[in-house]
């Protein structure tokens, strides 16, 4: 199987234009595109947009969490997606983190001047999730939801996992997701799609104090 990854620079590695766009010149946007045997997706992000966003995946439970990412986390976010959904969704779930990751990668650069780290804690009436992340330049995830169904309507609850897993590895980024309560799967689902949408907007954020360096003891991520 064959897959071409486009991106709006001819290396993976961070330019110049990139570790400008971290000392405060916004916005600071990308386009990615990733085209596969099974899915076609193209995500273009603005870190310090308004929470606008267009999602057309064939998954529509997929584009209503991507909406929550981009409205709690005043980013806007068009994502345009084909894939084998007449098979399962598992496919296009996955590409589409896969994509965002490498959106949200792109768009940070080397990750001058940004916090880093974001963490919240979101209620929605009986759930309440916890998010912490870092942007270190290190995949990990800690996934601690217990999602009660199979299912929410036709979308497969296993595939929030593999949605973060996906976010992760290609962001780059630490992430740990509690579940401190919640009995229904749509409400635990959606509080934890907020969490990470405002952990994602304070670790984002530039942080005045060092706009020009790179948030670590160590001088790189």
């Amino acid at each position: 199987m064959q897959t071409r990854t486009s991106l709006t620079s001819s290396s993976d590695s961070p330019t110049k234009a990139d570790s400008e766009q971290n000392l405060g010149q916004l916005p600071r946007m990308s386009t990615v595109r990733r085209t596969t045997g099974e899915t076609d997706v193209h995500v273009t992000i603005n870190l310090d947009g308004q929470g606008h966003c267009t999602a057309a995946t064939g998954v529509p439970f997929l584009d209503h969490m991507l909406h929550q990412i981009a409205s709690h986390g005043l980013i806007d976010l068009e994502v345009q997606a084909t894939g084998d959904i007449e098979i399962d969704d598992h496919h296009t779930n996955e590409d589409v983190g896969i994509t965002l990751g490498q959106a949200l990668g792109k768009a940070l650069g080397d990750r001058k001047g940004i916090i880093r780290f974001g963490h919240f804690v979101a209620p929605l009436d009986e759930a309440l999730i916890q998010v912490a992340l870092d942007f270190s330049g290190r995949p990990h995830l800690s996934y601690g939801l217990d999602i009660p169904t199979q299912r929410v309507g036709t979308y497969d609850t296993q595939l929030v996992r593999e949605f973060f897993v996906a976010i992760v590895n290609h962001a780059q980024m630490t992430l740990h997701i509690r579940q401190l309560d919640g009995i229904n799967s749509h409400h635990i689902i959606e509080a934890t799609f907020k969490a990470f949408a405002r952990s994602l907007r304070m670790a984002t954020e530039i942080d005045p104090r060092r706009a020009t360096t790179i948030p670590s003891s160590k001088g790189v991520l």
